[in-house]
């Protein structure tokens, strides 16, 4: 093999690499039937009439996404007339409905939170952290999108002014008919979301 054939064969295989990270990196939510903090039932195929769903990744105390909720409420105003649901997702072990529900009744949060009791829509997604936002296509399960709302908060860092604008940016992009470069994504920041034990749960 020539020089060139082996450069051009390790770009490929660095491409495909990149390409399955990508694919694994967004994965498929699964059905679901969950209660929220007003104890609604909520299921995934209610949402079909949706174009779209945006889920944010809550945990209740957790400052992160504590932080980041006024940030969420704008933008589910912006684009309240758009053909999309706001949800949140709760699948802290330590929190019940409960707790969730003052947790919404202090932050006026108005979006179902629906609470995953056995964490298995959590694990679908692949969530690792709170504060992550999801854009889902409700039809397919496809996820087009996940990643922080803004650059506006970090582990130990507040910015009064966010400089790129993840999750609008996203929806913008996907409204109109584009794909989003996860490339251009970073990490989400936010408190970890600890998983039971299988043995707990026996998934």
């Amino acid at each position: 093999m020539n020089k060139l054939s082996g450069v051009l064969l390790a770009a490929t295989l660095m491409l495909s690499s990149v390409a399955g990270h990508a694919d694994e990196f967004l994965k498929s939510i699964k059905d679901f039937s969950l209660l929220d903090q007003l104890h609604n039932n909520h299921t995934l195929d209610e949402y079909t009439d949706r174009d779209y769903i945006v889920m944010y990744i809550h945990g209740s105390g957790c400052p992160i996404a504590r932080l980041s909720v006024p940030a969420y409420k704008e933008i589910a105003d912006k684009y309240r007339e758009k053909n999309i649901a706001f949800l949140m997702l709760n699948s802290f072990i330590q929190d019940d409905l409960k707790r969730i529900e003052m947790e919404a009744a202090e932050f006026k949060i108005t979006f179902p939170i629906l609470k995953d009791e056995d964490q298995t829509v959590a694990k679908s997604l692949g969530v690792e952290r709170t504060a992550e936002v999801f854009i889902i296509d409700p039809r397919t399960k496809e996820v087009l999108f996940r990643g922080p709302i803004n650059d506006s908060l970090g582990y130990e860092t507040q910015r009064a002014n966010a400089e790129n604008h993840y999750l609008v940016g996203a929806l913008d992009t996907i409204l109109a008919g584009g794909r989003v470069d996860m490339d251009d994504i970073p990490d989400s920041k936010g408190c970890l979301v600890g998983y039971f034990h299988p043995a707990v749960t026996g998934l």
